[in-house]
């Protein structure tokens, strides 16, 4: 059996095994408390394990007093920048980034809107050996939702000084893209369409069933390879 992995760039481990939802509410519960028991933002991948994870994220910042706002499926990015834009005393971005389906992970994100620095990481590491100082039952935080995250990382996007979008859209692009059945299918696609691209989707469905290793080596790549020569597209 695999260790659970615990650093500074956060908690990760094979789910039922290392990374149980009693260990990840702790962990939750534990940053709760590091961020001063302020609002959190939670955004996850497509994972078949995140709706547990979820909800045993958001059962530990509720009980530590943090209230909580659901981003639903979205790119970490769009986490990054949810919290940048909000008064968040914090993030978590629930994925496991290129591991294998049976891997998650919870990533922690400070009201910068950035992972956190190793100092304030270690900090955050050191405190997991602790006891969770839960709140009573008069002072649980509330969970609230936010659909719109995704939407407005796209139009931030649109309005980069330096990005020529009309110029682009010109160009009439052909791309394929593989989302891996994971959260990029959410805002991928929907980008370039909005730079006037033809897209051409493979696995863009966010349902976690990975059509191939997520890691983006050569060998993985081979679907991909297939389909923009046979479509003759600009790139993938």
């Amino acid at each position: 059996m695999s260790k659970l992995m615990v650093s500074v760039s956060g908690v990760r481990g094979i789910f039922g095994e290392t990374l149980t939802p009693a260990i990840a509410q702790k962990y939750a519960a534990h940053f709760g408390i590091f961020s001063k028991r302020g609002k959190i933002l939670v955004g996850r991948d497509s994972r078949t394990t995140g709706p547990a994870m979820f909800h045993a994220v958001v059962s530990g910042l509720l009980s530590v007093g943090c209230d909580v706002v659901d981003l639903g499926i979205v790119s970490t990015p769009t986490v990054l920048l949810a919290v940048e834009d909000s008064d968040a005393s914090g993030g978590i971005s629930i994925t496991a980034s290129h591991n294998n389906s049976q891997w998650n992970a919870m990533k922690f994100v400070g009201e910068n809107g950035m992972f956190l620095f190793p100092e304030n990481a270690q900090k955050l590491v050191e405190s997991f050996s602790q006891n969770v100082d839960w709140v009573g039952w008069d002072k649980v935080g509330k969970l609230t939702s936010d659909e719109q995250a995704t939407r407005r990382h796209l139009d931030k996007i649109l309005a980069i000084p330096y990005l020529n979008v009309e110029k682009i859209k010109q160009k009439q692009f052909k791309v394929v893209i593989d989302s891996v059945s994971g959260a990029g299918g959410v805002i991928s696609p929907k980008l370039l369409a909005e730079l006037g691209c033809q897209v051409i989707e493979l696995n863009c469905e966010p349902n976690g069933q990975f059509a191939h290793t997520p890691e983006p080596l050569a060998k993985n790549l081979k679907q991909l390879e297939t389909a923009v020569k046979e479509n003759k597209a600009d790139l993938g």
